[in-house]
């Protein structure tokens, strides 16, 4: 049954992946094109989720450019988009937690195909290799995300991004390592081998636990000016 559900919910996540990316390619959005990159893989790890987030939230986005837009054009000075503080703050950390779960993603076939352990431990492994990774494409994801002034140096804007995404980053590992501990050491008397469904299920819910442990530090990063609310 495990085994069912597991595939059902990759299924979803790769459908809604597969229509979010579908649709920024027809209706990219201008004023933050990273969230070009963020939408389609909110979509992969929350299923059902996902796609309400971005119907409701990330569409918004790209009608609100155009609206920046002729805005300019018209010399007045634009205006973000009026939009609930709770809702600026979850898609602020759609922004971080996505950036975290491609690093997470993609440090885990490193560590398996090289066999990359620490005490002997394979998970270990991956949490630092993930680590690693998912803190620069946070870091990649926040520098692009941020508003960019024309004579901001390249060494500020870094400085910049991680002060804005340093605390989310670790707030959301402390949720998606924490999930994936319980997996390896608690839930299973033989952990789910990462060629299997099971294992990705698991790290869906592990990023979906992440975003959830991520949601407050990016709250107050937000009220506390250190990140803009998007």
């Amino acid at each position: 049954m495990l085994t069912v559900i597991s595939i059902i919910s990759i299924g979803i996540g790769i459908l809604q992946g597969i229509y979010i990316t579908i649709d920024v390619i027809r209706h990219p959005q201008q004023m933050m094109s990273i969230m070009n990159i963020v939408w389609p893989l909110i979509g992969l790890y929350f299923p059902i989720i996902g796609i309400i987030a971005y119907e409701k939230l990330g569409k918004n986005k790209t009608s609100s450019s155009k609206q920046k837009e002729e805005s300019q054009s018209s010399g007045h000075e634009h205006v973000h988009e009026e939009k609930p503080f709770w809702q600026s703050v979850f898609v602020s950390t759609t922004h971080c937690s996505s950036g975290c779960s491609l690093g997470d993603i993609a440090g885990l076939p490193i560590v398996v195909l090289t066999g990359f352990t620490i005490g002997g431990v394979m998970l270990f492994g991956e949490f630092l290799v993930q680590f690693i990774l998912a803190y620069l494409f946070g870091i990649a994801f926040q520098y692009y995300g941020m508003s960019l002034h024309p004579d901001e140096s390249f060494k500020k804007g870094i400085i910049n991004a991680i002060k804005a995404d340093t605390l989310a980053l670790i707030a959301f590992e402390i949720g998606m390592f924490g999930w994936m501990a319980l997996v390896h050491f608690v839930f299973f008397t033989q952990p789910p081998e990462p060629t299997t469904a099971t294992y990705w299920f698991m790290m869906q819910l592990a990023m979906m636990l992440g975003f959830c442990t991520s949601y407050p530090a990016n709250w107050l990063l937000v009220k506390k000016g250190v990140k803009h609310a998007m």
